[in-house]
């Protein structure tokens, strides 16, 4: 019970953020637009190049952004395929972001604080990269595949740097080459933006109701899914590991949990409105998902957490 009340606190401050950044939208014409590309193309790079920076690399490290990414990739595909014959329309090219990945960053960040402390976050983090590098990858380019051709696509993820920004920080952490001690409040600083500005872009891209609510097939198929699919994968993946692979322990599972059960990436309402593919929808589904976590989260938690499946 003492774990669930202190997650409800750690989450309110979100949502008075997302609120904010609605009040911006509605009465100061902030636009969501800029504020994406800014979010995109410097924010994100780098919290993934400071988050690889710091974290103690290893193989079996390296391989857990990876084996993320394979798992964002799994959901959305498979969830596209449904999609295409369900929604019939446009909006079918958002599904595997809303459905692949997760708030992992603006929103699990400080829950995994809360629950496993500043060693137990740097795992949380590692396992994070891989859905960044996912929502900066085959999900942009998914989602862009609704208005472009494929060459189109190829040359919009290709301008992308955050998977340069993971390349670097792996090569430099190999070779023992760390971050100057002159620009590590810089990285803190652009960390406490990317938390921030992500929640508020959702707020500032929600004027109206009909935003909100916008196509229910869309949202029911985002919440299957994101709260049923991506939280079965990771138990069954937690399960196989600790009783037939022997790769991970406890503290990779629970992060890998916690990580599946975030809710719709506020970095889906980025990119959407970036390629200008029905953000309202994307924003709409993704504050209705965040609402909803703001119950499921500390349920999950307080039901799996606490046992694992050791």
């Amino acid at each position: 019970m003492t774990t669930t009340l202190s997650l409800f606190t750690q989450l309110l401050p979100l949502y008075i953020t997302i609120a904010l950044g609605w009040v911006a939208g509605r009465y100061l014409n902030a636009s969501g637009g800029h504020i994406a590309g800014i979010m995109l193309y410097i924010i994100t790079p780098s919290v993934i190049f400071a988050g690889v920076m710091h974290a103690p690399l290893s193989p079996s490290v390296i391989l857990l952004p990876v084996m993320v990414f394979g798992f964002c990739t799994l959901i959305a595909l498979s969830h596209l395929y449904v999609a295409r014959r369900w929604l019939r329309d446009s909006t079918a090219s958002l599904i595997p972001l809303s459905v692949g990945t997760g708030n992992s960053g603006y929103f699990g960040i400080p829950v995994a604080l809360l629950l496993f402390g500043t060693e137990g976050l740097s795992i949380y983090i590692l396992c994070m990269l891989g859905t960044t590098l996912f929502e900066t990858s085959v999900g942009f380019y998914l989602a862009a595949r609704g208005r472009f051709g494929i060459r189109d696509c190829m040359i919009k993820v290709a301008r992308l740097p955050s998977l340069y920004a993971f390349l670097l920080g792996v090569m430099l952490n190999l070779n023992d080459i760390g971050i100057a001690d002159a620009l590590q409040p810089l990285f803190d600083n652009l960390r406490g933006a990317y938390s921030i500005l992500g929640m508020m872009i959702i707020g500032m891209s929600i004027l109206s109701f009909r935003g909100l609510v916008g196509s229910g097939r869309f949202t029911l198929l985002a919440f299957a899914g994101k709260f049923i699919s991506w939280p079965v994968l990771a138990l069954t993946f937690a399960w196989m590991d600790a009783h037939w692979l022997g790769i991970y322990d406890l503290a990779v599972h629970q992060a890998l949990f916690l990580l599946s059960i975030t809710p719709v990436a506020a970095n889906t309402v980025v990119i959407a409105s970036i390629l200008k593919t029905h953000p309202q929808q994307a924003a709409g589904t993704t504050l209705l998902s965040t609402l909803f976590a703001l119950a499921f989260i500390p349920v999950m938690v307080t039901w799996w957490m606490p046992q694992g499946l050791g």
